[in-house]
């Protein structure tokens, strides 16, 4: 086997090592306001359940390499303290990769990719309407990784309100089959998550 020391690879190279290899990766599409109620809608792989009492959830938005600038998502955060997480489904994945783009503050991302801002019931920013699941957050805590090109902010929010579709949903468990949900691979690649096993536990 090979191995790297990530001291004498660039950050870019260690990048590509570890989203290659940590795969396959949920992706949290992030609804936010900033403070003058502008909508901003961006997908992020980084991203995961850490409790489930509190419900809470995680992503981390990393600093863009050139220039180092933090994302919108997190600066809207910080200075609100909401959000929402959409679960990203097969049926509009074109729609969540259009949210992908680097664009403007001012840019309202609903607009940019056609998806549907629905209101939230405890929370100002909105749902996505072609999302199957929905969790208004509340920011309980960030903490900074790293501030160099490429490092990121763990956000952490408590799910305040999950919405599920109706038909999805039985004595509390999902059906993969329909909700469908995809996941990141490296570059332009992504995973369905119809092809999938079982084992028993221990």
């Amino acid at each position: 086997m090979l191995a790297f020391d990530p001291g004498n690879h660039s950050a870019g190279d260690i990048y590509k090592l570890m989203v290659g290899s940590i795969v396959p990766r949920p992706i949290a599409l992030v609804s936010s306001l900033d403070e003058k109620n502008v909508r901003n809608l961006a997908p992020f792989s980084y991203f995961t359940a850490c409790s489930s009492n509190p419900p809470v959830v995680v992503f981390c938005p990393i600093l863009r390499p050139v220039p180092p600038q933090a994302k919108d998502t997190l600066r809207n955060i910080v200075a609100t303290r909401e959000f929402v997480v959409n679960i990203v489904s097969e049926d509009f994945a074109q729609g969540m990769n259009a949210t992908a783009a680097q664009v403007p503050p001012e840019v309202d991302e609903f607009e940019l990719s056609g998806l549907t801002p629905i209101a939230s019931e405890l929370i100002k920013p909105p749902r996505v309407g072609e999302s199957h699941i929905h969790m208004e957050c509340r920011l309980l805590q960030t903490v900074l990784v790293s501030d160099k090109p490429g490092g990121g902010t763990l956000v952490l929010g408590e799910v305040l309100r999950f919405h599920v579709r109706e038909d999805l949903i039985e004595d509390f468990r999902i059906d993969p089959d329909k909700l469908r949900a995809i996941g990141r691979m490296a570059g332009s690649t992504y995973a369905r998550t119809t092809d999938r096993f079982e084992l028993e536990r221990p």
